[in-house]
């Protein structure tokens, strides 16, 4: 619970200005009871617990009447301060602090109110805070835990308005509104009507919905019911499945004997064809090579078996050797595949790594000219010329870090050296403030008493006038009289004209139209006087209110005119960047997408980056592999083109193989017939034979016969020489066919390279070809995005503290436009566009006319008064006269 301690008093009411008089009421728990005669303070105390409590004046004071009056203190400026210090529902110690001040003018007071302080104790500091950063009114009626209603009206209820309970129905029940806060409660049954009417209507969709969703659950219960019995179906007929499948085991498993028979069978029979395919082949062979058999074997089977036994062996370890050499080759092309994948791995981690080098050495060089720069400003020996080493580096940061701290503690330093003098200088400040608010108030009472003083002078001056004006027709009256004492020694007849020419002359009738004219007149300033009088009174009434509109309408300007500013500043920025002008949430929102953008960006750039150098690498390792494939390709062309002495290998093959045949055979059909012709020869010779042993033609002549003989001879001696010529071009053209089947896999190897591996390479190449320039092409247009957004950012960055400002400023210029509501409420009615000075001098000017008015109508009454009496003079003067002349007349007479 809230508990007032203490209060403190000063330049309230009867309650002193100065230091000494300041006084200090300590509360008492549970009951405090002042008690003094009247006008003691009683009422003040409570005025002032008021006052401080709410901030609400006295009833009927509005602040003038509640501080010291200027003229009892003797002063132009009264300050009153009230210090209250209590406990908070929390029983933390709360002191609050209010001031004002009362200034005397030249016909009035001003009062204003000065800066309030609310100060709270926290982890043993103390905490201020200002009227400008918070209301103090909330904060009190916070921290006291009662509304300010029972405040004003029960608890520091003012004793001319205790009678409140007797007030009319409607007055009373806003005020008992007010202490049992019956608005909050009105607000929460509509809050609740509201909320019951939502929840009606959510209930209403609820409903709705709920009937659908019976309607999808018994389709649901279908469904699942159907799913039961399909599921009842499924198992049921995986069953039949599986027993037909138990029923199928044998018959698959006879039918797989069975296919393996008939696969035996088959294979059998393949085998049976394929040995009489082989031995007619063989046989075939055999009359060929018993046809071509130059040589035939002399021994036996056993030693033929032998030899073909030992030629198989020879032959089936060729083969091994071959199959050896073959696998050792898949093996090594296998070894050869993976160090070449290994090596473009490699390759392109050498690529990346030295790309990352290539960037730290780049780093390396930045931080050494960093360093340089930063040694040179900061006048740091050893560091002029790089590169450096980690104990420079680390020697380095440790200067650095020692001239950071102790520029830390200079700046510490100087920053406390300038709170202090800022704080002098605040002070300072206050103090020729105050003294700048005293003067001004001291110059503005004398100015408006040196206005006063001249007109004073302005009136005197012109009653000095009107007076001299009087003095000029004194004397000519008094040369009128002497006129007409000079004319009472003339005869009468003279006095009489001069009496009829004065009563000719005369303009009394004028001068009193012109005094009933000048009295309408005077009447009518009179009452403008008093309008004017009642005008002063209501604007001298509200001069604080119109001082504080004029302030908040000024602030508003000045508000107004920083936020047109800063918008005419960003404006065309902020537009061109986010299509409208934007609030900080909005711009904060814009700067995060954008920041996370750019970082995407960056993050996108590195990884092409990194694809580009990988991509590269990968480059020039196919085109080192496609122009080895190449000059592979080239390589074999030429040992093929050497070898075959053109590109159609297989044609250039079969063409040699067919004249290898033709050369057996002709090397074959030679080879017989040496034995064959001599054979011939001898039966034709020694047998004495008449008839061709070939085609048993018999010979007619002798000399047929010896033609026959010589021509078997000649052919007997050429045969050698072909046999040997046959077969030397046999053997080279075999030794060149055994070469171009060296070749085949060579051959091979070209058509791989050809239809295979260089197109594979080619189109690798043109794929990591245009992978690059894509990649070239991203890594561009994503630089280019990333030249385009960051400068954007660091617009918005730029513009975002303006807004913030700006912002700040509209959150109070909506604050400045409910006060001046609140102002121009309490000015309902009178006319803001006229001022107290403005009033002031209409009001000088109408008594200056009024004034002048008012002499005009005694100087004229006088002129009447005055030419009543000449008249009235020379009448009885001529009467005299009359008389006297009469007298004379008579005397003559006698």
């Amino acid at each position: 619970m809230s508990r007032i301690e203490k209060m403190s008093i000063l330049g309230v009411r009867s309650f002193g200005i100065e230091d000494k008089d300041k006084q200090i009421i300590t509360f008492f728990s549970p009951l405090t009871i002042l008690v003094g005669p009247n006008g003691a303070g009683k009422t003040t105390i409570i005025e002032c617990l008021k006052y401080i409590c709410t901030g609400d004046f006295p009833p009927g004071t509005k602040g003038n009447t509640f501080v010291h009056d200027p003229k009892v203190a003797q002063e132009t400026d009264v300050r009153a301060q009230i210090r209250l210090q209590f406990r908070d529902v929390n029983g933390e110690l709360i002191a609050v602090q209010r001031s004002m001040v009362c200034t005397q003018k030249s016909k009035k007071t001003e009062f204003k109110t000065l800066e309030g302080v609310i100060t709270r104790t926290k982890h043993g500091e103390k905490v201020s805070l200002s009227s400008k950063c918070a209301e103090i009114d909330r904060e009190m009626i916070s921290s006291l835990g009662v509304s300010k209603a029972v405040l004003n009206n029960v608890i520091f209820c003012h004793q001319e308005d205790s009678n409140w309970p007797l007030s009319e129905g409607k007055a009373l029940k806003q005020k008992f509104d007010e202490i049992f806060s019956a608005t909050r409660y009105i607000k929460a049954l509509e809050t609740l009507r509201q909320v019951r009417q939502t929840q009606g209507q959510k209930v209403k969709e609820y409903q709705m919905e709920l009937k659908y969703l019976k309607q999808y659950k018994e389709k649901a219960c279908e469904i699942r019911d159907q799913i039961t019995s399909k599921e009842a179906q499924l198992t049921s007929s995986k069953e039949i499945v599986k027993s037909y499948e138990n029923e199928l085991d044998p018959l698959k498993n006879r039918l797989k004997e069975i296919e393996h028979n008939l696969s035996k069978i088959m294979k059998l029979d393949n085998e049976i064809k394929a040995l009489d395919s082989r031995k007619k082949q063989m046989e075939k062979d055999n009359s060929e090579l018993e046809e071509k058999m130059e040589k035939v074997f002399q021994g036996t089977d056993e030693q033929l078996n032998d030899l073909y036994h030992n030629h198989q062996r020879t032959v089936r370890e060729k083969e091994r050797k071959l199959v050896d050499c073959h696998r050792e080759l898949e093996k090594l092309n296998k070894e050869s595949r993976l160090l070449n994948q290994e090596k473009s791995e490699l390759l392109v981690e050498q690529g990346r790594l030295q790309l990352q080098a290539d960037r730290h050495q780049e780093h390396i060089r930045a931080r050494d000219s960093l360093i340089q720069s930063l040694a040179t400003q900061l006048e740091l020996d050893g560091f002029e010329r790089g590169p450096f080493s980690e104990r420079q580096i680390k020697n380095f940061h440790k200067l650095v870090r020692e001239r950071q701290e102790g520029e830390a503690k200079t700046a510490n330093q100087l920053m406390n050296d300038f709170a202090e003098k800022e704080t002098l200088k605040q002070k300072q400040i206050d103090e020729i403030r105050d003294k700048k608010t005293g003067l001004g108030r001291i110059i503005e009472l004398k100015s408006e008493i040196l206005s006063k003083k001249q007109n004073e002078l302005k009136n005197v001056k012109y009653e000095l006038q009107q007076l001299e004006g009087s003095s000029d027709r004194i004397l000519e009256l008094d040369q009128e009289l002497i006129k007409a004492s000079v004319l009472l020694l003339h005869i009468s007849i003279t006095k009489e004209r001069e009496l009829s020419k004065a009563e000719k002359n005369s303009n009394v009738e004028t001068l009193k139209m012109e005094v009933i004219s000048l009295q309408n007149e005077k009447a009518d300033l009179d009452r403008t006087l008093r309008k004017l009088d009642q005008e002063m009174e209501q604007l001298n009434h509200h001069t604080t209110t119109r001082t504080q509109m004029e302030m908040l309408t000024k602030d508003k300007a000045d508000k107004d005119e920083q936020i047109r500013k800063i918008k005419s500043r960003h404006s065309d920025e902020l537009t061109s960047l986010l299509g409208y002008f934007p609030n900080k949430k909005q711009l904060e929102d814009w700067l995060h997408s954008k920041s996370k953008e750019i970082n995407q960006t960056r993050d996108r750039l590195a990884k092409l980056n990194k694809e580009l150098a990988s991509s590269e690498q990968n480059k020039n390792h196919i085109n080192n592999e496609l122009k080895r494939k190449e000059e592979q390709l080239s390589s074999y062309e030429d040992k093929l083109f050497d070898v075959c002495g053109s590109q159609d290998f297989e044609s250039d093959l079969d063409r040699l193989k067919e004249e290898i045949e033709k050369s057996s055979k002709q090397r074959a059909m030679l080879a017989g017939a040496t034995a064959v012709y001599s054979q011939f020869i001898t039966q034709l010779t020694d047998e004495n034979q008449s008839c061709c042993p070939v085609c048993q033609r018999v010979f007619q002549t002798e000399a047929e016969l010896q033609e026959v003989i010589s021509d078997l001879q000649s052919k007997l001696r050429l045969a050698p020489d072909k046999l040997k010529s046959t077969e030397s071009e046999l053997k080279k053209k075999e030794k060149r066919r055994d070469e171009m089947l060296g070749l085949v896999p060579m051959r091979q190897s070209i058509i791989d390279l050809k239809e295979k591996e260089i197109p594979e390479l080619r189109n690798k190449l043109q794929n990591v070809n245009r992978d690059i320039q894509r990649l070239k092409n991203d890594i561009e247009e994503q630089e280019t995005l990333l030249g385009t957004i960051m400068p954007e950012e660091e617009s918005a960055k730029v513009c975002l503290t303006d807004v913030t400002i700006m912002e700040r400023f509209q959150m109070e210029l909506k604050d400045v436009e409910r006060k001046i509501a609140q102002q121009a409420a309490k000015l309902q009615g009178i006319d803001l566009d006229r001022t107290v000075q403005q009033v002031n001098q209409e009001k000088q000017e109408k008594q200056h006319k009024l004034d002048t008015v008012s002499s005009k109508i005694e100087l004229n009454r006088k002129l009447i008064q005055d030419q009543q009496e000449q008249i009235q003079h020379l009448k009885s003067t001529t009467n005299e006269l009359k008389s006297e002349k009469l007298q004379i007349s008579t005397n003559l007479q006698r």
